[in-house]
């Protein structure tokens, strides 16, 4: 003490965050200053020790060398090349104890996904019935749920498994994640929809499609699953091929309405096998492809899930008013950020888009191969129909042929308001050889800054993401 003021071991800005402390971490000793440790947060057990009106070094019975790391985070915003030497789960482990787990899910976040440099990060293998038959990406935070045979497993946002269920099922066929901790999952091979909570394992309700005037509508199976922040809607057909999409209240899982009931007597009139809700129109966008000995045919339904009505339908081949009668699609995704509508043609393997605001009798516009050493790749050359897949996502459309994954991105030159043109995108491949020769896409979804790739009869689902360190390795 001097004149009357007790003496400070931080030194004497301390209410400012400039002293100095002292740490004692396993043994090791560190030096940093109180404002490094505050800038953990308020709340983590660092700016908690900063406090501490002690000389002596605080000893926390942890690693000293994954500290290290985390100092260094804290310090610098970012992980120093040390951090290679630990999993993402030891790390995680370490930031949860000190508080600062915010600050290092930042920092182990991917870039922003960008097809054209995206490369395999990992593959994330369920540890029984490895083949995965359905998942669905979480766009918030690119966590992931997986349907295998008749089990259900989550991944986090670091992609660390945290749980997994036997539902009632043998084999789920399509599955998402209607509430932070509710699944809802369907199968072609069992009837109706089934809500599981995947924090206890219990199935809390089902959603059965029935029908007291008509006997004939019973165990009707899910083709597709979409949902919108208060509703869920599911696709159903039932054996003699009556089909229906039902909105289900998301607070009670209660069924509230009816869309769109068909007779299922032909492809115009098919279960739609794709479903997409569109938040910022308050539509649902249904697709169903159908091929048989004379090709592909299909529609596309847009509905009012409010009214219930139909606000805009094309079916293909249709009547041939249109440019490309005759090369109907194989499959079709929406772009929610662009508000687009994209499809992939069946013969031509040509992609092809229309703006959602200006649908009409033939709203495509075809797409023209402005990169000259992809012009004549794939498309217009005989890959085309069943294995032929697209997803819309992050303002770009991957695009799967047979094993080969592609990428079409807007063209800066095309933002100035010149709006949907022939040159509005460019195509590269994502993938390379070796990784095309592991099997047919079966799925492509994007979630987070991930890609998520599944193949046929391969275990396991791929996990795409643009250049970027972290310090992962392949979980299961």
């Amino acid at each position: 003490m001097e004149d009357g003021i007790p003496n400070n071991p931080f030194g004497t800005q301390l209410g400012g965050g400039v002293g100095r402390i002292k740490l004692n971490v396993g043994g090791k000793l560190f030096e940093t200053t109180v404002s490094t440790l505050r800038s953990g947060g308020p709340d983590s057990l660092l700016s908690a020790l900063s406090n501490r009106p002690t000389q002596e070094p605080v000893f926390i019975d942890r690693d000293p060398e994954i500290f290290s790391v985390l100092l260094s985070l804290l310090r610098s915003n970012r992980l120093p090349s040390t951090a290679k030497r630990f999993s993402n789960l030891e790390l995680i482990d370490e930031a949860l104890y000190y508080g600062i787990e915010s600050q290092l899910r930042m920092a182990l976040a991917p870039t922003r996904l960008n097809g054209i440099d995206a490369s395999i990060f990992t593959t994330v293998k369920p540890s029984s019935d490895g083949i995965v038959s359905a998942f669905n990406a979480i766009d918030s935070d690119g966590s992931l749920w997986v349907a295998h045979g008749g089990q259900i497993s989550v991944y986090d946002w670091n992609l660390s498994h945290t749980a997994t269920v036997r539902t009632h099922l043998d084999f789920i066929t399509s599955i998402r994640r209607v509430r932070p901790e509710i699944a809802a999952v369907g199968s072609l091979y069992g009837s109706g929809l089934h809500f599981y909570n995947m924090t206890n394992g219990c199935r809390v309700d089902s959603a059965d499609w029935v029908d007291p005037s008509d006997v004939r509508i019973y165990k009707a199976r899910v083709h597709a699953i979409a949902d919108s922040e208060d509703s869920v809607f599911a696709s159903y057909d039932c054996q003699h091929g009556e089909n229906c999409v039902l909105m289900i209240d998301k607070s009670t899982l209660r069924i509230s309405s009816e869309i769109g009931r068909m007779p299922g007597t032909s492809s115009k009139n098919a279960v739609p096998g794709k479903l997409k809700y569109v938040p910022d129109m308050g539509i649902l966008v249904g697709s169903s492809v159908t091929s048989g000995a004379f090709g592909y045919s299909g529609y596309i339904r847009l509905w009012d899930p409010r009214s219930r009505d139909v606000v805009w339908e094309i079916n293909e081949p249709g009547s041939g008013r249109s440019s490309r009668f005759g090369d109907s699609f194989a499959d079709v995704d929406v772009d929610l950020d662009n508000q687009a509508l994209f499809k992939l043609c069946s013969k031509s393997g040509d992609l092809a888009v229309a703006e959602l605001r200006k649908l009409s009798d033939d709203p495509w516009v075809y797409l023209k191969e402005k990169n000259p050493s992809m012009r004549n790749v794939g498309i217009s050359s005989g890959i085309a129909g069943e294995n032929l897949l697209i997803h819309c996502y992050r303002k770009q459309v991957f695009v799967g042929r047979e094993g080969d994954l592609e990428v079409w991105s807007r063209v800066e030159d095309n933002a100035d308001g010149e709006g949907i043109c022939e040159g509005l995108c460019r195509r590269n491949y994502v993938d390379k050889v070796e990784d095309a020769e592991r099997g047919i896409i079966k799925k492509i979804e994007g979630g987070g800054d991930r890609l998520f790739v599944t193949r046929e009869d391969v275990e396991g689902i791929e996990v795409w993401q643009s250049s970027n360190y972290s310090g992962a390795v392949s979980v299961s």
